[in-house]
């Protein structure tokens, strides 16, 4: 099933709240961007938007924050494949584990969600005697509307 891409407003901000991690204005601008993004974000694009909101904001402080933000498990960095060069994109942690889809013609992401994703991570704890506290899983192929261009 497709994942919902919605998010709490705000729930990054409150989780440094909550930690008592200092808020500044500029990862004030930072945490909104990641928590409006409708699709997965470079830092450079990251840097755009949260420019939009706080110019003040800069390369540094963006990179110090996805790597403070990572650290708290609260985003994923991707390489998706790397069908755009080498860079990494990041998305917000939803709750559950999906798998990204990237369509190596057109480029477009999906994420999908699987009961036998999840299953299979409970199987890989059983056998293998190993918990499982992070999982990702790319595929690469075309999606449908690339087949049908063939």
């Amino acid at each position: 099933m497709p994942l919902p891409q919605t998010e709490v407003p705000g729930r990054l901000q409150a989780h440094f709240s909550e930690r008592g991690i200092r808020m500044t204005e500029q990862r004030r601008a930072i945490l909104s961007v990641m928590e409006t993004a409708s699709k997965h974000l470079d830092a450079a694009q990251i840097l755009r938007k949260a420019k939009r909101i706080d110019a003040s904001v800069d390369r540094s402080t963006v990179y110090r924050t996805l790597r403070l933000l990572k650290r708290h498990g609260l985003i994923d960095e991707l390489d998706l494949m790397h069908i755009h060069g080498e860079g990494h994109y990041y998305e917000r942690k939803l709750g559950r584990d999906h798998i990204h889809m990237a369509c190596l013609r057109c480029g477009k992401i999906m994420e999908f969600v699987s009961d036998v994703f999840d299953k299979l991570k409970l199987q890989v704890e059983k056998d293998c005697r190993f918990r499982v506290l992070i999982s990702r899983l790319e595929i690469g192929g075309y999606c449908a509307a690339c087949r049908g261009n063939k």
